[in-house]
């Protein structure tokens, strides 16, 4: 567990996404074209092809009895990372997104913030401006936004964005912009016995809040970059967690292997991302023995919703970067790559 403290209280993943904000997206999704889609019920948003194969594969050799690989309902732990493999990340992470609508709120409550930076940059609704902020100041917005509440507070605060707050895209509610197939993924290993978690690099607290609405997936088994809290008394002496400045898990590449550790407890036997972010995860996963399953989502389809790499000669991208030597990696080590465009006969549940 990396133990080092922030501003911000949230990595540097979620920092160097602002940049993002230069990208200017409009226009509604186009349906996908007929494609040859599962006919026996299981994973219907999946076509027939080796990405679901590998899925149903991997579940019959766990959960059957006379299986050599069969593992007990213990041991069946699947890890699925959530920005840009559960839902859309682009054009910038959600919660950036929420950290900079914030700003007008903390500066009413705090005025003498109104012409400081890099607060007046944020007010001043330049996001080519904003996209140049350096990083100091970002973390000063994050803090500013993230902290010093009570987690009660935040959880008030975030809910009620995340039921208003839309995409630019699609002006849908961000969580609605749940990839089907994936949703479908996860039921199929729950029915099957599996436990599964989200690993994220996003604030642990963040993604909580609608996990279970949008998953199904509890709280608890939610885990995430995570700030510090310090216990104390409101002015009624009711007891209060307030959150702190203090980042304890930086869960993104290296930290989610050491997230997974300290909060489940479990190696899982199957992974999904979509990253270079998910690269310890799914080598963490297939350190252990017997059947495993590790899936990486390349996002190749601009038309039902985005393209980029830069593996596959797509264009590059700092938010969710999927790297030549990932694709490399993945070929040499088995992990399974899901094409987007030509895996999934629907990408959203509104398609």
């Amino acid at each position: 567990m990396h133990s080092v403290t922030s501003s911000a209280g949230i990595n540097r993943r979620v920092l160097i996404s602002t940049a993002a904000l230069l990208t200017a997206l409009s226009g509604a999704s186009i349906p996908s074209s007929a494609q040859t889609a599962s006919s026996d019920g299981v994973l219907p948003s999946w076509n027939e092809g080796p990405a679901r194969q590998a899925i149903l594969d991997f579940v019959r050799a766990t959960t059957d009895p006379s299986s050599p690989t069969y593992l007990p309902p213990e041991e069946r732990i699947a890890a699925f990372d959530q920005d840009g493999t559960l839902w859309v990340e682009h054009p910038i992470y959600t919660q950036v997104v929420y950290c900079l609508d914030r700003v007008p709120a903390v500066v009413a409550k705090k005025p003498e913030l109104r012409n400081v930076e890099p607060f007046k940059t944020v007010l001043s609704g330049n996001r080519e401006a904003v996209a140049r902020l350096p990083i100091r100041d970002l973390e000063r917005i994050l803090a500013a936004t993230l902290t010093g509440m009570t987690v009660e507070e935040f959880h008030a605060e975030a809910k009620n964005w995340i039921g208003a707050a839309k995409h630019p895209r699609w002006d849908r509610p961000y969580t609605e912009l749940v990839y089907q197939p994936m949703l479908e993924a996860i039921r199929y290993l729950r029915d099957s016995g599996y436990k599964t978690y989200i690993v994220t690099g996003g604030g642990q607290d963040f993604v909580r809040i609608y996990a279970g609405q949008v998953y199904g997936i509890p709280p608890e088994q939610v885990v995430g970059t995570a700030g510090g809290t310090t216990y104390g008394y409101a002015k009624d002496g009711t007891p209060i967690l307030t959150k702190e400045p203090k980042l304890l898990l930086n869960n993104d590449k290296a930290g989610k292997p050491e997230g997974m550790h300290l909060m489940i407890g479990r190696r899982p036997v199957a992974a999904f991302g979509n990253s270079i972010g998910d690269r310890q995860m799914l080598e963490w996963t297939g350190g252990g023995g017997g059947a495993r399953l590790r899936m990486l989502l390349l996002h190749d389809d601009a038309a039902r919703e985005y393209a980029y790499g830069p593996a596959s000669g797509l264009p590059d991208s700092k938010i969710g970067s999927f790297t030549p030597a990932l694709y490399d990696e993945a070929k040499k080590k088995g992990w399974t790559v899901i094409s987007m465009k030509n895996d999934w006969s629907r990408v959203f549940p509104f398609d």
